[in-house]
């Protein structure tokens, strides 16, 4: 699913006003409590306060509990933003400099008692207290990045904050402000057409103010928004469950084909339907793969991305489901991810991290040991492609001829390592210039695929004569550790949030640290190129994005890895499934409809 977007597509997506699933107004929801899907995930959540964390799956859940002012139509191939709680597309003015939303009246946020018993409408103000939370130095946004130096007067905000310790709520911002009850207006420093692609990513839901301040430091297990679903039970990293919001007012399911086959059937199926269906919503995290796979046919989960174990149990040589699978009524959607994976430096660790040039040559032979084409053979059973830049196929900046310039060569890694001092010792492992042991310690964790990867770097890493330790946690706690700088080595991936080359860039961009730049990677190379490239519009990036790609492979904060193809396995009466290019969660797009009802 390749998507390239221009700024020509983009005034025209963004001026008609779409009513593709519109929500219908001051309707309950149709959700029915019969109905529960069973879903996994592979690593746990880290609680649901999307402006403290870039955790995918705590990602997730925050998606269909708190409500964007834009969304992505479901079905639509590039992808495209239809209202959400907004009563249209905006107005847009100054050539995408100034945005201006009408809020539907009328929509409400789940009772609590934060509320203290009254009724909390949704209300423009409510958008403009999640952007403060994300301006918020405190706070340590990941987000942050998205809107810096983008809303007018906001950084001047965050640098009375930074000088005074204490950001205040109360202050007017030029950039974000709300016009009236339901209009809110935003003025950028500069004319950007993505920018709304910004406003439909998690973070930017709209939150009550009085249920932070009432939960506080609690406000990630609390999580009270308007959408289609509410937190029922947590159970961290075990369990959540969510349930149907019972004041929400739906939405028709009336979206689209693209003309495939798939798209045929899911509008021939789904159309007219009253959404949400579903009336509960059970995750499980279940880090081990073959518990995942054997979970799936059991039936205990409603569907799944095949584990690379169980590729050859589910698919025939081209890659479809066997005739065992297709016989139990199972079906498979296989989409290429709009994502990057990783091995990510600490550069500020003693061992790899640094600017000088021996730590450099650690680095890039490091990365020269990883025999990428064994990869993708071993641990993706072949449902991969190498990354070979920052930005992925599927978002605007990719550049599909570019190439990296490290790839795969022990011979030369071990003549760089020779080069700069870094002699073997008796055992075979390489030490210091100063004759002290070198070991890389590498963050991991338990899962099948975990150990995998940490036997593939162990045998590139032997080749080449270092010595490595793998440290086996768990997600969040490796998660943790990487955004307070306090880790080695350890693999990562990042998904689009939006479909811009920017959500990579900010990854390794300085100001990022301690929020989304996890390698705590700071070049004023890198720094520059990130600037200027946020100066220009979007469609005229890529030579930009292309030159932090090769600044990354002149310091190598990170070890580019690949891009994998997720094959999806359905559960026969699962209705209305497909994997969005860019949204994680479709939980409210789907129907469950017992085989013998078909």
């Amino acid at each position: 699913m390749s998507i390239t977007l221009k700024p020509q597509f983009l005034k025209v997506a963004l001026i008609a006003v779409m009513i593709t699933g519109m929500p219908v107004s001051h309707a309950k929801t149709p959700a029915q409590a019969d109905k529960v899907l069973r879903v996994a995930f592979p690593a746990p959540d880290d609680g649901f306060d999307m402006v403290k964390t870039s955790n995918f799956y705590s990602g997730n859940i925050a998606d269909v509990i708190f409500e964007r002012l834009l969304q992505y139509d479901y079905l639509a191939n590039p992808v495209k933003l239809v209202p959400a709680t907004a009563q249209s597309l905006p107005v847009i003015k100054k050539n995408g400099q100034v945005y201006t939303f009408k809020i539907k009246p009328g929509i409400y946020f789940t009772d609590d008692p934060a509320f203290k018993g009254k009724r909390r409408e949704l209300v423009a103000e409510d958008y403009v207290y999640a952007v403060k939370r994300i301006l918020d130095p405190k706070n340590h946004a990941p987000s942050f990045s998205f809107i810096d130096n983008k809303l007018l007067g906001a950084n001047a905000l965050v640098e009375q904050a930074n000088k005074t310790g204490k950001f205040d709520y109360d202050a007017p911002i030029e950039g974000v402000k709300a016009l009236d009850k339901y209009t809110i207006q935003f003025t950028l420093t500069q004319p950007d057409y993505n920018f709304p692609y910004i406003l439909a990513y998690s973070t930017f839901g709209a939150t009550a103010r009085e249920v932070v301040e009432y939960y506080k430091d609690r406000i990630g297990m609390h999580p009270v928004g308007t959408g289609p679903y509410m937190l029922g039970k947590y159970v961290p990293r075990s369990k959540i469950e969510l349930v149907a919001n019972p004041d929400y007012r739906g939405f028709i399911w009336n979206f689209k084909s693209t003309g495939t086959a798939w798209d045929n059937q899911l509008v021939k199926q789904m159309s007219g339907k009253h959404m949400p269906q579903i009336g509960k919503v059970t995750v499980s995290i279940i880090e081990e793969e073959q518990s995942r796979w054997l979970a799936f046919q059991s039936k205990q989960l409603d569907f799944d991305s095949l584990t690379a174990n169980a590729i050859a149990k589910a698919l025939d040589q081209n890659n479809q489901l066997n005739a065992e699978m297709q016989k139990k009524g199972i079906r498979l959607y296989a989409n290429k991810e709009a994502e990057v994976t990783y091995t990510m430096f600490n550069m500020r660790d003693p061992v790899v991290g640094g600017s000088s040039l021996d730590k450099i040559a650690l680095r890039r032979a490091i990365a020269m040991s990883l025999n990428m084409n064994e990869y993708i053979r071993i641990l993706r059973k072949g449902q991969a492609v190498k990354a070979e830049m920052l930005v992925p196929a599927g978002v605007n900046g990719h550049n599909p001829d570019y190439r990296s310039s490290i790839g795969y060569n022990p011979v030369l890694a071990n003549k760089l390592l020779d080069h700069f001092g870094y002699k073997k010792a008796a055992d075979g492992y390489r030490t210091f210039p100063n004759g002290k042991p070198l070991t890389l310690k590498i963050n991991t964790e338990s899962s099948s695929s975990s150990v995998i990867y940490s036997e593939l770097w162990k045998k590139g890493l032997d080749a080449i004569g270092i010595r490595a330790d793998f440290k086996v946690s768990n997600f969040a706690d490796n998660l943790k550790a990487a955004f307070q700088c306090k880790y080695m080595m350890w693999g990562g991936a990042w998904h689009a949030d939006y479909p811009e080359g920017e959500n990579f860039a900010q990854l390794l961009y300085g100001a990022n640290v301690g929020r989304g730049n996890l390698s705590c990677y700071q070049s004023v190379a890198y720094d520059a190129l990130y600037q200027n490239a946020m100066k220009l519009p979007p469609d005229q990036r890529m030579p930009f994005y292309e030159k932090m790609s090769r600044q990354i492979e002149a310091d190598n904060p990170w070890v580019l890895q690949d891009t994998r193809n997720r094959n999806w396995v359905i559960q026969p009466e699962i209705q209305g499934f497909k994997a969005h290019p860019i949204m994680s969660t479709n939980w409210q797009y789907l129907d469950i409809v017992p085989t013998q009802k078909k």
